[in-house]
């Protein structure tokens, strides 16, 4: 088979090199099969109660972070679902009602910013995230997880890309990204001029403006650095820990 000329393997190769490195992950997590795979794996142990448990909102700067744990009935299908962020706005709402009507249980969980502040968005996702196992009825027998583990005595299932893969954290991953993006509307109401309504509180360039020249808010996350970059010295809670922006914490 005649191989391609070298001039256009080069100018793919460039083409590669000059995608963003969420482009590239993007496209890579669409090419996962989201499916019933880990769930089976978990039943054939002798589990039954199986709860997906995610989290969004982890990368905005400004409210909550929410998670959602969800037990799906054994074998279920529900077509087009997966993680929320490769999801149009019409599709998250409608899957979030289908996996509504579906799940055995769901359960909601959300952490504020000042929480957020005070202990650091990565334990402020794992609290959401356990809080939300615990509101659970009836209570899990295994957990899986997109990338972490829980100080949770249930038995657990850590799976890296968890939402593109597992129906039960894809479903999670829905419900709780329908819930935070209302609440963040519903915030638009309260402060129009920050756009929370169009980029949900993540660091967009409307959204950097607007703190540049308004300032922070009392939800705003000051231990985020766009936000404590606006802040004013005593704004700035003390003996905080200012963070950067997660680098995979993208708008959707």
């Amino acid at each position: 088979m005649p191989r391609a000329p070298k001039f256009i393997l080069e100018a793919e190769s460039q083409e590669e090199e000059t995608l963003s490195a969420a482009t590239r992950k993007m496209r890579m997590l669409r090419s996962l099969v989201c499916g019933n795979r880990h769930e089976k794996a978990a039943r054939a142990q002798g589990f039954t109660l199986i709860a997906g448990v995610d989290e969004v909102g982890r990368g905005s700067l400004f409210g909550c972070v929410v998670a959602a744990a969800v037990i799906l009935p054994e074998n279920t299908r529900i077509r087009g679902l997966r993680d929320s962020k490769q999801l149009l706005r019409e599709d998250r709402e409608r899957l979030a009602k289908i996996v509504e009507q579906k799940a055995i249980a769901i359960a909601i969980e959300e952490i504020d910013a000042a929480t957020i502040d005070r202990i650091n968005i990565y334990q402020a996702s794992k609290l959401a995230m356990t809080q939300a196992v615990l509101k659970l009825t009836p209570a899990p027998d295994h957990l899986l997880i997109d990338a972490l583990r829980l100080n949770h005595p249930c038995a657990q299932t850590s799976i890296i890309y968890g939402d593109s893969l597992s129906i039960s954290i894809a479903a999670a991953s829905v419900v709780a990204k329908v819930y935070r993006d209302q609440k963040m509307r519903e915030f638009h109401d309260q402060y129009p001029e920050y756009g929370l309504a169009s980029h949900k509180g993540y660091s967009t360039p409307v959204h950097l403006a607007a703190l540049e020249k308004y300032g922070p808010t009392p939800l705003h996350r000051k231990s985020f650095r766009p936000v404590a970059q606006t802040s004013l010295p005593w704004d700035t809670p003390p003996q905080v820990e200012i963070i950067d922006v997660p680098v995979d914490a993208l708008p959707a």
